[in-house]
């Protein structure tokens, strides 16, 4: 932690600011794609209302941390190889062993089925664009490039950690997406703190988004929704396989990663 007397940013209560401005951002723009479905293509109307509220959530976040702290930079230097692989590895190991199967124990009500089914229905290129590209750059940029950054500076890395992925859930705005983001968080914070490589958080982040992407892409969403995990890994048997595999990868992948990480001295 810095001496109390050294600025920093942002501290917790500038940071719930900047997921305050991301959500509001969201919903003051929101009309935004009503409009834009009607003279352009639905999937790029969603692109472009993307971007303008992560857009408008990274620059005031970026402007605020270069005039607090005259810093206006971000570590874009790529880590090794083997970390890369692993990190990603373990991203998608938790996706399936972890994840999934949290989310699948809560209910869904029918008119969030709906809101679902209509995200997995857009498969194309500007999905994809806003999916697997703009939300891992822009996302890394702003939760753990300035909100871990700052706080990591001010706070203990447990607390930095926790109130970084928490928000980063937040922002989701829904129970379902909020577990899905706050695990994951926790993975990109750890990593952020051990490397203070962005670059490494854009990557994994990439990977899990892609991963996500694509099941939607080959599947039938719909389907989906109406079967129980269980159903969709193909049975007890393979469902409690599945399950351990992939926790068990996850732990050797972070095992490693622990291993590199201490190696290689990052922070």
């Amino acid at each position: 932690m810095i001496p109390e007397n050294e600025i920093s940013y942002p501290d917790v209560k500038q940071s719930w600011g900047i997921a305050g401005i991301s959500i509001l951002a969201m919903l003051i723009l929101s009309p935004i794609t009503i409009v834009l479905d009607r003279l352009i293509d639905k999937e790029f109307a969603v692109l472009v209302y993307y971007l303008l509220a992560m857009g408008i959530t990274f620059w005031f976040a970026h402007t605020n941390r270069k005039k607090n702290m005259q810093i206006a930079t971000y570590d874009f230097d790529p880590a090794s190889l083997k970390i890369t692989v692993f990190a990603s590895v373990a991203v998608i190991a938790i996706q399936i062993g972890v994840v999934s199967p949290i989310v699948n124990a809560i209910p869904i009500p029918e008119f969030m089925e709906q809101i679902f089914i209509e995200f997995g229905k857009r498969k194309g290129i500007f999905s994809a664009i806003a999916i697997v590209l703009a939300a891992p750059i822009l996302e890394e940029l702003v939760f753990r490039g300035i909100i871990l950054d700052g706080l990591l500076k001010k706070y203990s890395p447990l607390k930095s950690i926790l109130v970084s992925s928490m928000l980063f859930g937040l922002v989701h705005l829904n129970p379902w997406q909020f577990i899905a983001a706050f695990v994951i968080g926790i993975l990109l914070a750890w990593t952020y703190y051990k490397t203070r490589k962005l670059t490494l958080c854009i990557l994994i982040h990439f990977v899990n988004n892609l991963f996500a992407f694509m099941a939607i892409y080959f599947s039938d969403i719909e389907s989906w929704l109406n079967k129980s995990l269980t159903e969709v890994y193909g049975g007890l048997f393979s469902f409690i396989l599945i399950v351990l595999s992939s926790i068990t990868t996850a732990i050797v992948c972070i095992y490693v990663l622990r291993s590199e990480f201490k190696k290689r001295e990052f922070a």
